[in-house]
């Protein structure tokens, strides 16, 4: 049946692979957004044309199938919740694309990590021991050596950026939350749906019609290379565990450094080599401890049977 939950399988390698290409495609969203923009088209018609796009791409591929599948939820606020913070991220990452390298977005990207350890207390009721605590101030020790603030190199945008990250903490919380609640394809449908609606009474406003194929390939494209880039990662999940794929996720630099170098001709600077080992090197241990931890956790419960 289309509409049945596919079973998980151990299939690492491939789970890897789409995991890489599934970040590929984020590097080449992002890359199609800034190449837009650059090039005169509004930042709101560009977040607009990227949510317009997998809209329409899931409801093509998913309505004709399984429409009340699609369409059901079980946490409508929820859902509602989550659209609305990966929007707040999408804005202000693609904003910040506009006036900062795709290297430097990148890597205030990854402390995302940070920020979701640091709000899994509140929203989660997980607890943080001193050394995750380390690992966080760490890692934003690496984002202000990026970052420099109260230097010439420090640009405002680079704050954008920072919320745009808070945004998809908050997203990937929401997340969790709706994981064994409402499908992969309901989830996708949602997000789109409700970033599309908000997006609707600004995205006319001055809207620019792409000039040439230069223009128009990312116009097409941007929506489409999200909504694979969704698909692959959840997609990997089912064939490799989270913690096999966890540090494959800092793939994304290496892509948005060639993209920033050879497409944009922004090649890295000194800090950014610096910096974003740093941050990288947090999120890793943080990751590495939150397995530790669960592994204890698991030898626990086994040995209380």
């Amino acid at each position: 049946m289309r509409g049945a939950v596919k079973p998980i399988e151990d299939r690492r390698l491939l789970g890897i692979g789409l995991s890489l290409f599934g970040f590929f495609c984020f590097c080449v969203t992002d890359s199609c957004a800034k190449w837009l923009t650059l090039r005169g088209m509004p930042t709101i018609e560009v977040v607009f044309i990227r949510y317009f796009g997998q809209f329409v791409i899931i409801c093509a591929l998913a309505l004709p199938h399984a429409p009340r599948a699609i369409l059901t939820t079980r946490r409508p606020w929820l859902e509602v919740a989550r659209g609305l913070a990966l929007l707040g991220s999408t804005l202000g990452n693609f904003f910040a694309l506009t006036f900062i390298p795709l290297t430097i977005t990148a890597s205030i990207g990854f402390t995302m990590p940070l920020i979701l350890c640091a709000l899994s207390i509140p929203f989660l009721g997980e607890k943080v021991g001193w050394r995750r605590w380390v690992a966080i101030v760490v890692g934003f020790i690496g984002v202000l050596i990026i970052v420099r603030p109260g230097t010439d190199a420090f640009h405002p945008a680079m704050l954008l950026s920072l919320v745009a990250v808070t945004f998809s903490a908050f997203y990937f919380l929401l997340t969790r939350k709706l994981a064994g609640v409402d499908s992969t394809n309901t989830q996708q449908f949602y997000a789109a749906a409700v970033a599309t609606a908000c997006l609707v009474p600004f995205a006319f406003g001055g809207w620019v019609w792409p000039e040439g194929l230069e223009q128009w390939i990312p116009f097409i494209l941007i929506g489409a290379a999200a909504t694979l880039g969704h698909q692959a990662i959840v997609t990997a999940h089912r064939f490799a565990p989270a913690s096999t794929l966890a540090p494959f996720n800092y793939s994304l630099i290496v892509y948005m450094t060639i993209s920033s170098w050879f497409v944009f001709g922004q090649p890295p600077d000194g800090w950014v080599f610096l910096g974003a080992p740093i941050v990288i090197a947090s999120g890793v241990y943080i990751w590495w401890r939150e397995r530790q931890l669960s592994k204890s956790v698991a030898a626990d419960a086994l040995s209380g049977d």
